[in-house]
């Protein structure tokens, strides 16, 4: 344990289930005695083309040949991605640990697949990889997810609660020694797609939203499908969103800004009855629901908790700054998934490891 280094530099990359793009970051992870400490030394946004937008959509349905093309693909792109940074930024990382992109996650049937191929993303980047963080945890009878709460517990202690609103809104906290955690309830995922049907690539400030009306009988058939009713560990996956949550929304013969209204309101809703259950305290939040002020509005309208909105980079970052260190976790052996987060039969260290190829050998 001793002779193990105790400073690192790690790329992270996190592909969100929303779609909009390529988060890449940059962090020194530094290890004194138990705690870790981090300092991000440089990060970047990077939107999806038409082209990945398209692709990563429909890997869904590609049949297993379109799939696996696919798959190298965009581990390529991540690579040449992931290089273009660190030319950008000078940057002189010792790993890079990539998310991926989400196309299934039925944990159930054992079954969860983040694309973007781990040794063409080495080889792209030259740079020793690790990827494919959910399958072990799947494998032992896990969720999977969530996977940031280590993170959580490590780097973001000083907060009681600490919760992402991204595709989908999640929350981790500390109880009776343990980190407990799960996915609440589709975010982004649904109000991006109700924007999109206005033309808008997702509601700014919630404005749409704001200027709807809430359907309080929509509000409640939500809130009666079952998932929100099961207790942790659980998870979501687009699979649930589009068999289950959607058909919902959309069979309403309501307008799209009073579809927007009514699922923030009912998101809301949601994120409060999960943080309901303790003591008051400060809710770090972080992914782009953050921005949306008529989601957070509301959340501090309903909730007894103090909700913090933290800084740019923790906001946007987050979950590739834990992802990068769920790397170097990985790289050091030690336990970087919790199953008394996902359900699984024990803790693991989790994630495979790539070495980078000479592709002129």
């Amino acid at each position: 344990m001793t002779n193990k280094p105790s400073t690192f530099v790690a790329i992270g990359l996190m592909s969100g289930t929303s779609l909009d793009g390529l988060d890449l970051v940059c962090c020194r992870f530094t290890k004194h005695q138990k705690a870790w400490k981090y300092e991000v030394l440089a990060w970047k946004e990077l939107s999806y083309n038409a082209h990945w937008q398209q692709s990563l959509s429909d890997a869904f349905s590609m049949n297993q040949t379109a799939l696996q093309e696919l798959d190298v693909a965009f581990g390529t792109f991540l690579g040449q991605q992931t290089r273009l940074f660190i030319n950008e930024f000078n940057l002189q990382p010792d790993l890079v640990c990539s998310h991926g992109h989400t196309v299934f996650h039925r944990p159930a049937e054992k079954v969860s697949l983040q694309i973007g191929e781990g040794q063409s993303l080495a080889n792209a980047c030259g740079l020793l990889t690790i990827n494919n963080f959910r399958q072990a945890d799947v494998l032992k009878g896990g969720h999977g997810a969530p996977l940031v709460p280590i993170g959580d517990r490590l780097l973001f202690g000083d907060f009681d609660v600490c919760l992402n609103i991204g595709g989908i809104a999640n929350l981790s906290f500390e109880q009776n020694g343990q980190r407990i955690a799960w996915d609440i309830a589709p975010a982004n995922m649904v109000l991006n797609h109700l924007a999109n049907k206005l033309g808008l690539p997702y509601d700014k400030d919630g404005n749409q939203a704001a200027s709807g009306r809430v359907n309080q009988k929509l509000v409640e058939q939500l809130d009666d499908l079952q998932y929100f009713k099961d207790m942790h560990p659980k998870s979501l996956g687009r699979e649930w969103v589009e068999q289950i949550y959607f058909p919902l929304v959309l069979a309403s013969d309501l307008e799209v800004v009073d579809l927007l209204a009514t699922c923030t309101h009912q998101i809301a809703g949601q994120i409060a009855a999960a943080t309901s259950g303790f003591a008051t305290g400060k809710i770090l939040v972080t992914g782009g629901g953050a921005y949306n002020k008529t989601l957070i509005n509301r959340l501090r309208a309903i909730s007894a908790h103090e909700i913090i909105i933290p800084d740019e980079v923790t906001i946007k970052m987050k979950e590739a700054i834990v992802f990068a260190l769920l790397g170097v976790l990985r790289f050091r052996g030690e336990i970087n998934c919790l199953s008394s987060v996902t359900g699984a039969e024990s803790d693991s260290s989790t994630g495979d490891i790539y070495h980078a190829l000479d592709q002129n050998s």
